[in-house]
């Protein structure tokens, strides 16, 4: 993944997918890949994560910098919405 803010994006979307589905074994195993991806090729070493109505707010470090980045809410809670609305599609297997 090149930019760290495509890494961050995919990081957060998949955090929150895995949150709503505990069980979802698959959910569980992107997240982990993306959090490792964010360790190896962006040197992120800690995250802190807070949701406001509008915005989530990502506070990391990487590298030894302190930095943050934002993402549109209805952009990440959008993937765990259509899973509700339609659960037939998004099958978990374990």
């Amino acid at each position: 993944m090149r930019s760290i803010q495509d890494a961050l994006y995919n990081w957060l979307t998949i955090k929150t997918v895995a949150e709503a589905r505990p069980d979802d074994e698959a959910a569980k195993e992107t997240y982990a890949l993306f959090a490792d991806m964010l360790f190896h090729e962006h040197g992120v070493t800690e995250t802190k994560l807070e949701k406001h109505e509008e915005m989530y707010m990502v506070y990391y470090t990487a590298h030894g910098l302190e930095k943050t980045a934002r993402f549109p809410s209805e952009l990440i809670d959008c993937y765990v919405e259509q899973m509700e609305r339609e659960p037939q599609k998004f099958q978990n297997y374990k």
